[in-house]
């Protein structure tokens, strides 16, 4: 019978999960159905023959981490959110996949998931390509009903987290109320990370952020939202050995695959200390802030620090800068080797600052100077003499630290 034609799949459904297992008997080989986020949806029962992406994506409910972004960088994912044709996947061994077809289930112009047919004992032909694109179609309308179900939970989430964020919701039991009522398990411990971008987030970056935040599994993402250019997400740090260490391999992965991916360019992470209390989440949050405030006005220094413990003296910064102004302060010192420097096209401010930088180390100093030790030295001295300082005093050092990097924020 000519597959153009007839068409085995306009029959009602009761479940994805039966409709797996038919799409499975008209093909012969095993399925499975995931939603857009690689959330596994259903799979046919009554087939033994699989491999092991498949196995853990069954155990896990979603695929892993390792076999979606091995799949980003075949080229599969991005061909698959092109097109409405069936794509073909080659033996992947070393991530366990086998030889498989792949076809995206379209609802106008969007994709709603996908379909794996895996080709154990068999290689589809274009009659079977014909029927897969037939179930995708027959499968639309289920999955729109799940996205739908889905969009609306997610809104409720959304104002919630706000809530939170404002500091609108005190009480610890009301808070774990609406946690539950949301079917969102709160964690003992929790971040706020936030992601800077360089211009307002529009809903197709939107999407390509639902989709990375949903298939990681570097973290646990318990809410997030999105403020104009930033995205604010809201992340368990409980069971996690270091966190720290976690959260800076979460937000810098993330940042590398918005730009891998998608081309986005210059977004800015950071995060928050960790709490135990969801009380304090408006705090969190402002520490967040507090970071990129840093970050904006200190980008070198600061390149790699995301993290509000990690900002050191910085986190002082803004409250000295408010007292300096206040008071109307200046450091003569270091007055007096600017207008050196001024004055004889020198470079005094800059050797300090970097040798203060580089905490004493005259070779490390020399190298970033790109001078030699002895020249160095020399400088040093001239400091000393012209500015009155003594090198030696760890008092004099850090004020002129801070005055030299408060100066960065006139």
């Amino acid at each position: 019978m000519d597959t153009r034609q007839h068409d085995p799949f306009k029959t009602a459904f009761d479940s994805l999960e039966e409709f797996a297992d038919f799409i499975s008997q008209v093909l012969n080989c095993p399925i499975t159905i995931e939603d857009v986020n690689h959330r596994l949806l259903a799979y046919s029962t009554h087939d033994e023959r699989t491999d092991q992406a498949r196995i853990s994506t069954i155990i896990g409910r979603r695929v892993p981490e390792k076999v979606i972004n091995q799949l980003w960088k075949e080229g599969t994912i991005p061909a698959l959110l092109q097109t409405r044709e069936p794509i073909r996947v080659k033996n992947m061994d070393d991530i366990g996949l086998k030889s498989r077809v792949a076809i995206s289930i379209w609802k106008q112009d969007e994709v709603l998931g996908f379909i794996w047919a895996i080709e154990m004992n068999k290689i589809l032909q274009e009659e079977e390509f014909e029927l897969l694109k037939k179930a995708a179609n027959s499968t639309a309308n289920k999955l729109l009903q799940l996205q739908t179900r889905k969009n609306k939970n997610e809104e409720h989430s959304q104002e919630f987290f706000w809530k939170l964020l404002t500091g609108h919701l005190q009480g610890e039991k009301e808070i774990y109320d609406r946690f539950l009522a949301l079917k969102i398990t709160p964690s003992p411990s929790y971040a706020i990370t936030v992601f800077q971008f360089p211009e307002n987030i529009t809903r197709k970056v939107e999407q390509n952020i639902s989709y990375l935040l949903k298939t990681s599994q570097l973290a646990k993402i318990m809410l997030y939202t999105i403020d104009c250019n930033q995205l604010i997400v809201l992340v368990s740090a409980a069971n996690i050995k270091d966190p720290f260490k976690q959260f800076n391999l979460f937000v810098q992965t993330f940042v590398y695959q918005m730009e891998e991916r998608y081309h986005m360019k210059g977004i800015i992470p950071v995060y928050s200390s960790i709490y135990d209390d969801y009380q304090k989440i408006s705090h969190a949050y402002k520490e967040t802030l507090a970071v990129l405030s840093i970050k904006e006005k200190f980008p070198i220094e600061t390149k790699e620090i995301f993290n509000y413990q990690k900002l050191g003296i910085y986190q002082l910064f803004e409250v000295i800068l408010e007292k300096r102004k206040n008071e109307g302060y200046e450091n003569f010192s270091l007055k007096k080797l600017q207008e050196y420097d001024q004055k004889h096209n020198s470079n005094l401010v800059e050797t300090l600052e970097v040798y203060l930088n580089r905490d004493n180390n005259i070779n490390d100093t020399a190298k970033e100077l790109n001078v030699h030790a002895n020249t160095l030295n020399y400088r040093l001295k001239r400091i000393s003499e012209i500015g009155d300082i003594n090198l030696k005093d760890p008092n004099q050092k850090m004020m002129l630290y801070f005055d030299l990097k408060l100066e960065k924020c006139n």
